[in-house]
């Protein structure tokens, strides 16, 4: 470990989207906590050198990392308490994470702690579960967390993908320095779905993929919709996400197997399914990242679709980094593609 390299712990992380970003924006991750054993599958298949516990949350000791001086704790907890495509039933529903999320900042102690969730989390109906969320960390001494959202068509994702964000630092000064990050795509420069997957769709040769990538999937996509472990993920989403892509081109209402692309005499004017990797493009997945080797369909785009896409993750933690202060971003620059393998 270099001296500008931080430490991290993570929570809940799926298929990686959020520790492939942290890792970008300079964090090694001391510990990794999944309890679904397809992510876990992924997570090894692309880190077998990552500390990854395949276990549920609520039976992790953090205390044993409590001398460790960690940097950062972060996690994208469940978002089915607070999903609109769930029955937003909030702190009651037995999925609800967050108590164990302050449990690890209170049992880590961390220099800063990141969650992520739902754009619903920001919806009034859930004002007081936010304000209780922050009193706690608040009597933590993690006083004065920002909440607030940030979207991954922001930094060229080629879809919106809101999410709410929880940043909470423990030192004054931290506080004082941190800022949002900056959007690198704002709205006017945003990446299309064209662009991003052209050469995926034109794999057999497709002659209207062209023509597809520039006359009609000409902006981003709706967001897609991974479904839980349990249930969904045989879509790209709900009834109006399936409009919306079928508007760009690609019919919403599945997935193709892995590696199919539409074939060289596909109409021009007709749909096509996406594969696994082309969602993962949609994602911000840099292809390096093993997805569609590792599992078969339906698990593959559920492990990935839900997931916090790398370049909004990188975003929040070079923000992080930054305001750790002097030392915590040394060596490390924005410039250029931090590799992946």
């Amino acid at each position: 470990m270099t001296s500008s390299t931080l430490t991290s712990i993570e929570i809940c992380a799926g298929a990686g989207g959020q520790a492939l970003g942290l890792e970008q924006a300079g964090f090694e991750h001391e510990l990794l906590v999944e309890y679904w054993s397809p992510a876990v599958q992924i997570l090894r298949a692309n880190r077998p050198k990552w500390n990854i516990v395949e276990k549920d949350v609520r039976e992790v000791d953090f205390r044993l990392y409590r001398d460790a001086n960690i940097d950062l704790v972060a996690g994208g907890v469940p978002c089915t308490p607070a999903s609109k495509a769930g029955k937003q039933l909030g702190a009651s529903d037995e999925r609800n994470l967050w108590p164990e999320a302050i449990r690890m900042v209170d049992e880590v102690r961390p220099r800063a702690a990141m969650f992520e969730n739902v754009r619903g989390l920001m919806d009034p109906k859930f004002e007081g579960w936010r304000n209780e969320t922050l009193e706690a960390l608040a009597a933590l001494g993690y006083e004065d967390a920002v909440w607030d959202m940030i979207y991954a068509a922001d930094f060229g994702v080629p879809q919106l993908r809101p999410r709410s964000v929880l940043v909470a630092f423990r030192d004054e000064e931290a506080r004082e320095r941190f800022r949002w990050p900056e959007p690198v795509t704002p709205e006017g420069s945003r990446v299309s779905v064209g662009e991003t997957l052209k050469d995926l769709v034109s794999a057999n040769g497709w002659e209207g993929a062209d023509h597809w990538a520039t006359e009609v999937a000409t902006t981003i996509g709706p967001t897609l919709v991974g479904g839980s472990e349990k249930h969904g993920g045989a879509d790209l989403g709900p009834t109006r996400a399936r409009a919306q892509w079928r508007r760009l081109g690609v019919d919403g209402l599945g997935l193709a197997n892995h590696g199919v692309a539409p074939a060289k005499k596909h109409d021009p004017n007709g749909p096509f399914k996406l594969n696994v990797r082309m969602a993962a493009r949609v994602q911000g997945f840099p292809d390096i990242w093993k997805i569609d080797e590792v599992l078969r369909k339906t698990n593959a785009y559920k492990t990935m679709g839900n997931a916090f896409p790398p370049p909004a993750a990188r975003a929040m933690g070079e923000a992080i980094r930054a305001a750790l202060g002097p030392g915590a971003d040394a060596g490390h620059e924005r410039s250029g593609q931090v590799p992946v393998d």
